[in-house]
C-alpha cells in the first residue's frame, strides 16, 4: 500500500477568490498562475459558463510544503460549528505571557483583514494557550 504524499484542504463558501486570497494572507500562500492559455484569472473567469464564473479558487505554500488550499462556491451558507479547522501555529514553543503576546499580535494582524477575534481560551493542565477566531465567511480557526 502506498502512503500519501500531498493533500489539500477543502473549503465550502460564498465566495472562493475573496477567502482564498484573505487565506493567502493569513498564511503567506501565493495564487498559482492561471491555467494555460490565459493571461490572469479574470480571462480565465469570463471563458467560463456563466454559472462556473468564479465558482472555485485555489492558492498554494510557496515553498510547496504545506497543502494546497481549495476553496469551492456552495449554495448553502455556513449554519453550524465547523467540523474541522485549521490551526495556524504562531506560538510554536512559545510559553505564557511570550505565547499570548504572539497569538495576540498575529490576531492584530488578521483583524484588519475581516478576521474576527472569537475567544481566548487560556493554558490550563493539558494544553497552552490559543486564540479561536473566525475568517471572513465565519469558518472556525485558532492561533495556536
Amino acid at each position: 500500500m502506498s502512503s500519501v504524499k500531498q493533500f489539500q484542504v477543502t473549503f465550502d463558501c460564498a465566495e472562493p477568490e475573496r477567502l482564498a486570497r484573505f487565506w493567502c494572507e493569513v498564511l503567506g500562500y501565493v495564487v498559482p498562475p492561471p491555467p494555460a492559455g490565459f493571461a490572469s484569472w479574470d480571462d480565465f473567469n469570463r471563458s467560463q459558463a456563466p454559472g462556473d464564473q468564479g465558482s472555485w479558487f485555489a492558492c498554494s505554500d510557496p515553498s510547496g510544503v504545506g497543502p494546497r488550499l481549495y476553496f469551492q462556491r456552495v449554495p448553502e451558507g455556513k449554519v453550524a460549528k465547523n467540523r474541522l479547522h485549521l490551526d495556524v501555529r504562531v506560538g510554536t514553543g512559545l510559553v505564557g505571557e511570550e505565547r499570548l503576546a504572539a497569538l495576540e499580535a498575529e490576531c492584530a494582524r488578521l483583524v484588519p483583514l475581516g478576521a474576527v477575534r472569537v475567544r481566548l481560551l487560556l493554558a490550563d493542565d493539558d494544553n497552552e494557550s490559543c486564540l479561536v477566531m473566525q475568517d471572513i465567511e465565519g469558518n472556525e480557526f485558532c492561533l495556536d
